[in-house]
């Protein structure tokens, strides 16, 4: 449902001269490298061990959901943990057939239309981004996404459906309801608030100017990086472009 473009977003992408997506470089080559360079960050290196930051019933979940040995997982910073728990089994299994996601569904397609395909960011500065949220503040998002694993399905789909309706700002005030009746403080999330999406969109912004005083590009990014005061939709208004919806 969500990869099915509508006409008028399938035009536009057809008279593009240029696409521009969040991650343009997501070959296995690259992302192993950026992976590899983001190790240092992915563990902690104080001594200190992921079982220390969680209780015993929240490790094992953890441990069971993502089929991992208590030894492999203890040296990983909550926020690696709290991407291996993304997404859904349907999705995982869509993926493992080989079917792609929005973005590279684009991507493919431009591929094949002959249009330029960019990016406004690499995969190490997203992996940075993430490892720069305080350790206290990764902790609450890990548990936050430990106590809603088991609604994991139900989410999903919640957020399918906004996304399909058109709802999205809707989406970061449920992620937030949601770890505040898990009894993880919204608090928690104010630096993956800040940097994940206010400071990455900032950059989207000034990456997508370059493209956009060339004409004809076609942008495609996250949704959460859409609405608010501090979205890309606004950031681009301030710039003095006007934005109009086309459905």
């Amino acid at each position: 449902r969500v990869t099915t473009l509508s006409d008028a977003t399938t035009e536009a992408l057809v008279r593009a001269n240029t696409v521009i997506i969040e991650n343009a470089d997501l070959s296995a080559d690259a992302t192993a490298k950026a992976y590899n360079a983001a190790t240092k960050t992915a563990l902690f290196g104080d001594g200190r061990k992921l079982d220390d930051l969680l209780s015993k019933d929240e490790f094992d979940k953890v441990r069971r959901a993502i089929k991992s040995t208590r030894a492999a997982l203890r040296p990983f910073r909550p926020w690696v943990v709290s991407l291996m728990l993304t997404g859904s089994e349907c999705e995982r299994r869509r993926l493992s057939d080989g079917q792609l996601v929005l973005d590279m569904q684009i991507a493919d397609r431009a591929r094949q239309l002959g249009i330029p395909i960019n990016g406004v960011e690499t995969t190490a500065q997203q992996l940075a981004a993430l490892a720069a949220i305080p350790d206290d503040e990764q902790v609450g998002i890990l548990r936050s996404n430990i106590a809603l694993m088991d609604e994991n399905e139900n989410l999903i789909e919640t957020m399918v459906q906004l996304y399909l309706t058109r709802r999205v700002g809707a989406l970061w005030d449920l992620q937030i309801a949601l770890a505040e009746k898990a009894g993880v403080p919204a608090t928690s999330f104010a630096s993956f608030e800040q940097k994940i999406i206010v400071d990455r969109n900032r950059r989207m912004r000034d990456r997508s100017l370059y493209y956009l005083e060339k004409g004809g590009a076609f942008i495609a990014v996250g949704a959460l990086h859409l609405p608010g005061k501090t979205g890309l939709v606004a950031l681009l208004r301030e710039a003095g472009y006007t934005l109009t919806a086309i459905e």
